[in-house]
């Protein structure tokens, strides 16, 4: 019977949490083509998508998850966003090369800063999505609209967006080992993020 559950919580979040991989990296594309304060507006349609068709994406359920029993599937949503977002690099890397470059610099931006700063630069991501999504989930768009740019903006790192980035960019050419370090850096720093209004919160109340 739990096998059952399994597999049919597998066979509707994974193609779900593809599907928002590919929106994602449609925002992706168009911030890499376009770049600065239009590229990172222009980047909020992956995400609008992604909230009106109700796909699975990491960084819009890891702040939504119960305590126990949804752990598999977070994982399954994260594993499918990364599939998703390798596909779209192969498509990309094949049909558009001249985003290599500016994604392979977005990757030298991240070894640059390194391991510890990417991961608290997706602390301040991860709540920033989860808020953008709380209001969306109300009808109010408009904090989602905002939100993805001051994301961008303010340089903080999705973890998501980043999958795009640096598997676009290994497809050029093999990366250092250090960029996984790096992307679980991401991955926990968003987690973190997400829950960090419901987890203060609850401290508060404690209190």
């Amino acid at each position: 019977m739990i096998k059952r559950k399994k597999r049919i919580m597998f066979k509707s979040v994974f193609p779900s949490a593809i599907l928002a991989g590919l929106c994602i990296s449609i925002g992706c594309v168009v911030n890499l083509r376009v770049g600065g304060v239009a590229g990172a507006v222009l980047f909020a349609f992956g995400l609008t998508t992604v909230v009106y068709y109700g796909l699975k994406l990491y960084t819009g359920t890891a702040g939504f998850i119960r305590r126990h029993g949804d752990w598999a599937m977070l994982f399954t949503v994260l594993l499918g966003n990364i599939l998703g977002c390798g596909l779209s690099a192969l498509a990309i890397f094949y049909s558009k090369p001249d985003c290599i470059a500016p994604a392979m610099a977005v990757v030298d931006s991240r070894m640059e800063i390194g391991v510890l700063a990417c991961g608290i630069l997706a602390v301040g991501c991860g709540f920033i999505m989860t808020t953008a999504v709380q209001f969306a989930r109300q009808g109010k768009m408009l904090p989602l609209l905002f939100g993805v740019p001051v994301f961008i903006l303010c340089g903080f790192t999705h973890s998501i967006a980043d999958a795009f980035y640096f598997l676009l960019a290994s497809c050029a050419s093999l990366p250092e080992a250090d960029i996984a370090v790096i992307y679980v850096a991401e991955v926990v720093g968003n987690f973190i993020g997400c829950n960090l209004y419901r987890w203060m919160i609850k401290a508060d109340k404690k209190a």
